[in-house]
């Protein structure tokens, strides 16, 4: 009897063992047939076999060099995946930052949120529309809050992240509501609860111990007439609420192939509403009356000394035009006026050389308090008159860091305050008397208070008749800031009856 070379014997279920034949193979030579066919099958196998054990081996050595680089660039292709679609939510989150200033594009307001929504509704799931959603959020903060990265530095990327949280829901709302070809239910949805979810956000946000109201859509509109009379009507919040509308409509337009009836019929009752608004809306009664107010702006100093003498020289520059109240910047003195009588009858002297009352700005501690306040205060000829306004509204990180034991490590890393400012307590409205014999009465705001909506209106109820804000914004330069910061009252309360003022 005799094998076939290589081959081993059979096991009881006819598979080979190690060193039988094969199954296939012949226990005889001269089985031509059945024989010759099994060693060729098994050769081939053998062969098979040497050939996979061989690229193992390279592997090893030269293939395993060959392995690592795909390896490697394996798992840079899915990181480059997995990061696309946060960086691309991120980037079309912050496409608002184009309608503000400095960029400006006010127009833009009505489209630019349509990359982030159809991104959004393009999510797999409810899972990722909410994490799309955060990002696109993140994205936005980092946009219209860069003016504070002078002084958080990274921090801001935190804050971001934090506040950013806020549109998660959002982003699953959207999801939700404009996902596929939503129907008729769900377009009316879509126009109606996609606005209202932003408006959310932008209420929560405008919380004084959140940041603030910060870039709300509709402050954008500030030199469009249309927009400041419906903001007469229903504040920054209504223009804000309709450009959101306009884009939520324009998305289902898009989803629709642009056959929903319900995203044109909304498109027309906003056209409608604006309209109406502008016809029916009370307009300011002029009276023709007006008020001169002279503004000084020495500009950012580090000598405290130096500045308060380029504030001084440049008041007596309006010697002979006659003003009715001059003002001074944000931070003008670094010295409680109530401590400081030297001072006091210095800046008395300067108010009766130009015949004007002085508004001026103290940036110091405040008595026997023990805080440092930001006070406006006004001095007339004989000194200071008794009216003053301590700010309410302070800078997050730029004048107080908020719950500092826990986040007060972040003025180690940036400039952020390293004192606490202490604030005021409520809003108050100064009478200044004029050269004529009359009175004006003015409602003193400081910077960032401006951002607010609510306090130029409170100031306008209480019969304010002119507001004023008392800004420097020297430690914002080059970014957003000092061109922003001007501009949100204009989006606040209607003007007052028939009081313009002229700033020299």
């Amino acid at each position: 009897m005799s094998f076939v070379a290589g081959r081993g014997p059979m096991d009881g279920d006819g598979a080979a063992l190690p060193g039988g034949p094969a199954p296939g193979g012949g226990a005889d030579d001269g089985d031509a047939d059945g024989g010759g066919g099994g060693a060729d099958d098994a050769r081939a196998g053998r062969a098979a076999q040497a050939g996979r054990a061989g690229g193992t081996a390279g592997s090893g050595d030269g293939g395993s060099r060959g392995g690592g680089d795909g390896d490697g660039g394996g798992r840079l292709r899915r990181w480059a995946r997995a990061s696309a679609m946060p960086l691309l939510s991120a980037a079309t989150g912050a496409l608002p930052v184009l309608i503000f200033p400095t960029i400006g594009w006010w127009w833009f307001a009505y489209v630019c949120l349509v990359p982030q929504m159809l991104l959004l509704r393009g999510a797999p799931d409810r899972r990722t529309a909410l994490k799309l959603g955060w990002y696109g959020g993140i994205g936005f903060l980092i946009g219209v809050m860069s003016w504070l990265i002078p002084t958080l530095s990274v921090a801001i990327l935190l804050l971001a992240a934090l506040l950013g949280l806020f549109w998660a829901p959002w982003g699953w709302l959207v999801w939700r509501l404009l996902r596929g070809r939503p129907d008729g239910l769900r377009s009316v949805a879509a126009v109606v609860l996609v606005p209202c979810g932003w408006m959310v956000i932008e209420t929560i946000r405008s919380w004084q111990y959140l940041g603030g109201p910060w870039g709300l859509l509709g402050a954008s509109q500030y030199q469009q007439h249309v927009a400041l009379v419906t903001a007469s009507v229903g504040g920054v919040w209504l223009d804000s609420l309709l450009i959101v509308m306009v884009n939520t409509a324009l998305v289902v337009l898009i989803a629709d192939w642009g056959r929903c009836v319900v995203a044109y019929g909304t498109l027309v009752a906003i056209a409608a509403g604006v309209l109406a608004m502008c016809a029916w809306a009370p307009q300011p009664r002029l009276t023709g009356a007006t008020a001169t107010i002279g503004v000084v702006q020495p500009g950012g100093s580090a000598n405290e000394a130096d500045r308060t003498e380029h504030g001084e020289q440049l008041t007596r520059t309006l010697i002979g035009d006659h003003p009715d109240l001059v003002v001074w910047g944000e931070s003008s003195l670094t010295e409680d006026l109530t401590t400081d009588p030297a001072l006091t009858a210095q800046i008395a002297a300067l108010s009766r050389q130009v015949g004007a009352d002085l508004l001026v700005n103290v940036d110091a501690v405040q008595g026997d308090s023990g805080g440092i306040y930001k006070t406006s205060v006004l001095v007339g000829p004989q000194g200071l008159t008794g009216q003053s306004y301590a700010k309410i509204r302070l800078v997050p990180f730029g004048e107080y860091i908020p719950l500092r034991p826990v986040l007060g490590w972040i003025s180690h890393l940036s400039k952020a305050a390293a004192v606490d400012r202490r604030r005021g307590t409520e809003n108050v409205v100064m009478t200044v008397p004029e050269p004529g014999g009359g009175t004006l009465r003015i409602g003193p705001l400081i910077c960032f208070e401006s951002a607010f909506p609510d306090m130029s209106r409170a100031l306008v109820n209480r019969g304010a008749q002119v507001v004023v804000v008392q800004s420097s914004t020297a430690t914002f330069q080059n970014t957003a800031a000092p061109s922003s910061t001007p501009r949100w009252p204009r989006c606040g309360p209607p003007r007052p009856d028939g009081r313009w003022s002229r700033r020299r």
